[in-house]
């Protein structure tokens, strides 16, 4: 794609991920100033959005931003395929980079809410002594899904051949794989949410804990002054 801003600066292709970085610390300041109070009216949460409700909210967004992926990738094949010497892997598709900015804006928003939700959800749910190992298992699965990826990306060349991850992306099906994706994370916050309509946050079961506590002392006052009385 064109990496050019103006007539001879041209954007590394390395440095696309300051778009994600960028992403990332704007999410954050946002979703403190903004998001945190327009929830807090509706839910009555002061936190505004539970961890998992968080954690859901980044699925959300990665979703989008497979679905924002694909349908960039088919305009830049259409764009190709419509100048023959951009079919060359050597020529540039004359289309802006800057078309690559919103989903790396979903990632990075969905990032900032994963990462917000389970470091809150592991430091407010986890036994004091497991706090510090918390921290460490969220870290852990950064690392388990990088090798997920690298693994379905070798599954996926497998099975397709140079069909859909060709060296020449102009004749490749790139849009493809990004569609297999958004299906994939679908299916995760379809599992996602199943899960976490089980769980009872820790305030939840102390508070009923006491009820019940309350309750059965209740109850033994009870027996006693009708024994008392007999």
């Amino acid at each position: 794609m064109d990496r050019h801003i103006g007539p001879s600066f041209q954007i590394p292709s390395g440095s696309l991920t300051a778009f994600f970085v960028g992403s990332i610390l704007l999410t954050v300041p946002i979703y403190d100033s903004l998001i945190v109070p327009i929830t807090r009216r509706f839910t009555g949460n002061p936190h505004g959005l539970t961890p998992l409700q968080r954690i859901s909210v980044s699925l959300i967004f990665s979703i989008v931003a497979m679905v924002a992926a694909a349908l960039t990738e088919i305009k830049r094949l259409k764009v190709a395929r419509s100048n023959p010497l951009a079919m060359d892997k050597r020529e540039t598709v004359p289309l802006t980079v800057f078309w690559l900015v919103p989903q790396f804006f979903c990632v990075g928003a969905g990032a900032a809410f994963a990462y917000i939700g389970q470091l809150d959800f592991f430091l407010r749910e986890c036994p004091k002594g497991m706090k510090t190992m918390s921290t460490g298992l969220f870290l852990s699965t950064l690392a388990l899904g990088f090798y997920i990826s690298s693994a379905l990306v070798t599954i996926v060349h497998q099975v397709t051949g140079e069909a859909w991850l060709a060296d020449n992306l102009n004749r490749g099906k790139l849009y493809k794989f990004y569609w297999l994706l958004a299906v994939l994370s679908l299916l995760n916050f379809g599992l996602y949410l199943v899960s976490a309509r089980w769980y009872v946050y820790k305030e939840t079961r102390e508070v009923a804990a006491e009820v019940e506590v309350e309750s059965m002392i209740g109850l033994e006052l009870t027996e006693t002054e009708a024994r008392s009385h007999a």
